[in-house]
């Protein structure tokens, strides 16, 4: 039903999961949770920001006006999260597998080692507990818990 996305779109989607955010909070929270791997642009964000809502995939929450001028927060849609939860599962799919084949590699893996011995509980499943973002367990054995992949709490 829903296609992959990109993963300045995953990222900004997943800021906006939580709660409303302004678009200067959402550059801020999509540095974050990519621990600095990706920087939107204001010019770049409020492009996407368009896109995403042409999609229906958010929606315009509410504005305030600060320091005269108007701020727009913006929020998940009901579509938007179906979408984020697809695309978690998609990732989820792929780390899997990619996981598994390293494990079956010949040798050492840098930066598995971390993974070897531990056990991952399933928590719950998304939207509701969101826990490959801001808790310590892992889904399935994949390395989306404690920031492994996303940066950490948001």
């Amino acid at each position: 039903m829903y296609g992959s996305m990109q993963e300045p779109t995953f990222l900004i989607l997943t800021a906006l999961a939580a709660r409303p955010l302004h678009g200067y909070a959402v550059i801020q929270a999509v540095a974050d949770l990519s621990a600095g791997d990706v920087r939107l642009r204001a010019g770049t964000l409020y492009g996407a920001l368009d896109r995403l809502a042409e999609q229906g995939l958010i929606v315009v929450d509410h504005e305030e006006a600060v320091d005269g001028r108007l701020r727009r927060y913006y929020r998940l849609s009901d579509s938007g999260a179906q979408a984020l939860a697809a695309q978690v599962e998609r990732l989820r799919r792929n780390a899997s597998a990619a996981e598994a084949n390293l494990r079956a590699r010949p040798g050492t893996v840098p930066g598995m080692s971390f993974l070897a011995g531990m056990s991952f509980p399933a928590g719950p499943s998304f939207p509701a507990g969101m826990s490959f973002l801001v808790g310590p367990s892992c889904h399935g054995g994949t390395a989306f818990g404690g920031g492994a992949a996303f940066g950490g709490a948001a």
